[in-house]
C-alpha cells in the first residue's frame, strides 16, 4: 500500500515543479511585456525574436538580479512603503533594453510605466495561475498501539 501512495505522489509531481513553473513564469512575463509594449509609449520591439529575447532576459534578470537589488535597496523600499520597487523594476527593464538589440526603452518614465504595467499584469496572472487547492495531508501508515504492561 505505501508503494501505491509513493507512485501517486510521483505522478502528481510530474511537471508540477521546475519545468512547468519556469514555463508558466516565462509565459506570464511574455504576456506582461506584450501588454506593456502595446500600452506604454516609449517601449518598442523591432521583431519577434527581439521580443522573445526580451522575455527571456527579463525573466532571468527577475530570477537572478532582482533579489540582490531587493536586498541592497531594502532601506529605500521600507522608507517609501514599497514604491521604490517600481524603480527597481524600471531599472531591470532598462537593463533588459540595454542587453537585447531590438528592444528599446526611450527614457526613465517609459521604463517606470512599463514596470507598473508589467508588475500589475504579472501579479494578476500569477494569482490566477497559482494552485489554490488545499494540499492533501500526508497519510502515514498507522501501526497498532503497543500495550506496555497488560497484566497491571
Amino acid at each position: 500500500m505505501p508503494m501505491l501512495h509513493l507512485t501517486r505522489e510521483l505522478n502528481n509531481s510530474f511537471l508540477s515543479g521546475g519545468v512547468r513553473a519556469a514555463a508558466i513564469r516565462v509565459l506570464i512575463t511574455g504576456i506582461a511585456i506584450f501588454l506593456a509594449v502595446m500600452i506604454v509609449p516609449g517601449l518598442d520591439v523591432d521583431s519577434l525574436p527581439a521580443g522573445l529575447a526580451a522575455i527571456l532576459v527579463l525573466t532571468i534578470l527577475n530570477v537572478l538580479v532582482r533579489p540582490i537589488l531587493f536586498v541592497l535597496t531594502l532601506p529605500l523600499i521600507v522608507l517609501s512603503l514599497g514604491l521604490f520597487l517600481i524603480v527597481v523594476n524600471a531599472l531591470l527593464l532598462e537593463l533588459t533594453a540595454y542587453l537585447v538589440n531590438g528592444f528599446s526603452v526611450t527614457g526613465f518614465w517609459p521604463a517606470v510605466g512599463g514596470a507598473v504595467v508589467i508588475s500589475l499584469v504579472t501579479t494578476i496572472l500569477n494569482a490566477w495561475a497559482s494552485d489554490q487547492r488545499p494540499k492533501e495531508p500526508r497519510a502515514f501508515p498507522q501501526r497498532p498501539p503497543t500495550i506496555i504492561n497488560p497484566d497491571e
